[in-house]
């Protein structure tokens, strides 16, 4: 949010100077950026055979700077709209992946979630290797090929990390990058073994090397996926062993692609069908844990009653049956319907269960102690309503 604070004061800056003022910071900004370009140039190297070799092939790159457009025109749209970057429900809202959401109908999110970064390092460290390899590797194998491993490699990220943390928040472009990675390390050791005016020269390599590394060592260090990222990995190295064989004479066919994009997506498919239909259980679980605090405030109401002299020790067992034993039956009614949950929630739904069938059985126990006025029978009501609470509070954590 620095940088949205600085632009506003730079703004508010610009809008109180005189005409006067704005053409002389205007001529002296252009003046700066003038020198900055001429001490670039100055200092760029001259191009070489293999500059002049990729831009015969291509002399515009399109794909790159395209899908590096889309990530960041994403990213400052969520800077300014509401919601916190971090907030799970604002990178849902945006495209993030989420199981109970895209295995619901929602499988565009897939796509959509490698655009959508969490923060703006995560985003820069993606671009910055993207623009870098990109550059390069979609001129070796044409626009829509790169493209389409671009987007073949974040689809098999997104689902492998769909079917490891169904109900995570699951963004970035990382798996995509990891699969232009894969293609861009292929081609330096396809070029290696079959030199031509197109193998990647040294001075080359180093110069895509502090953005690549960078971006291997925040992957690895933040929030890596191991699996989901390597499968983009893979993705790409596929790419590269069936586009590779002629790229140094021609482009690639793009039937070639086509078809390698297209065997992704199959294979995709088996791990996806029976993802179909998650259910986010939080909100039953939250409602159950909220049931132990609603009950026992309502039963100790009554008791404060009773000690008064206002209401009969009957009323109490009554209050019990006709108020709390069919709230806990209507949720273990409603927790046995829950259909599609994720694996890691079915320990704690039937934890939920176990916690409903104890508190109503202790709920019994102590009614039926209260119409015969027997204090043994009581306590054990007492001592089945703690086991109970140990079993509510192993899942309070997921509840909240």
């Amino acid at each position: 949010m620095s940088l949205i604070s600085i632009l506003v004061i730079l703004g508010a800056v610009y809008y109180f100077t005189t005409a006067d003022e704005k053409k002389r910071f205007l001529r002296a900004v252009s003046r700066h950026v003038r020198q900055a370009l001429e001490v670039a140039a100055r200092f760029r190297p001259a191009p070489g055979p293999f500059d002049e070799a990729l831009r015969g092939r291509a002399r515009w790159v399109v794909a790159t700077p395209v899908l590096a457009a889309l990530s960041v025109g994403v990213f400052f749209c969520m800077l300014i709209a509401p919601g916190a970057l971090s907030d799970p429900e604002t990178l849902v809202r945006w495209g993030g992946s989420f199981g109970p959401r895209t295995t619901n109908g929602e499988w565009w999110r897939l796509i959509t979630a490698m655009f959508v970064h969490a923060s703006f390092f995560q985003l820069l460290v993606n671009v910055a290797a993207l623009v870098q390899m990109g550059v390069i590797v979609e001129r070796l194998f044409g626009r829509l090929s790169f493209a389409s491993l671009f987007l073949a490699a974040g689809l098999t990220s997104s689902v492998v990390s769909l079917s490891m943390h169904p109900i995570g928040v699951a963004t970035g472009a990382s798996g995509s990058v990891w699969g232009v990675l894969g293609l861009y390390v292929t081609w330096l050791i396809a070029g290696t073994i079959r030199r031509s005016p197109l193998t990647i020269p040294l001075t080359t390599i180093l110069m895509t090397c502090p953005a690549v590394g960078l971006f291997v060592i925040y992957s690895m260090a933040a929030g890596f996926d191991g699996r989901a990222e390597m499968a983009g990995l893979v993705v790409g190295v596929v790419y590269g062993l069936v586009l590779a064989k002629d790229a140094g004479e021609r482009t690639p066919p793009l039937l070639r692609a086509a078809a390698t994009m297209g065997a992704v997506v199959l294979m995709a498919v088996p791990v996806t069908v029976p993802l179909r239909g998650l259910t986010d259980v939080r909100p039953e679980l939250e409602r159950v844990a909220a049931i132990e605090h609603r009950t026992v405030s309502t039963y100790d109401s009554a008791v404060h009653h009773f000690t008064k002299g206002e209401i009969p020790v009957r009323e109490l067992a009554e209050l019990i049956d006709r108020t709390i034993l069919p709230e806990l039956q209507a949720a273990r009614a409603r927790l046995k319907q829950l259909v599609g949950v994720p694996r890691e929630h079915q320990p704690m739904v039937a934890a939920a269960g176990d916690y409903l069938t104890l508190r109503e059985r202790s709920w019994r126990v102590r009614a039926d102690a209260l119409r015969r006025i027997n204090k043994a029978t009581l306590r054990q009501a007492d001592q089945m309503e703690d086991a109970a609470v140990r079993v509510l509070e192993s899942i309070a954590p997921v509840a909240q």
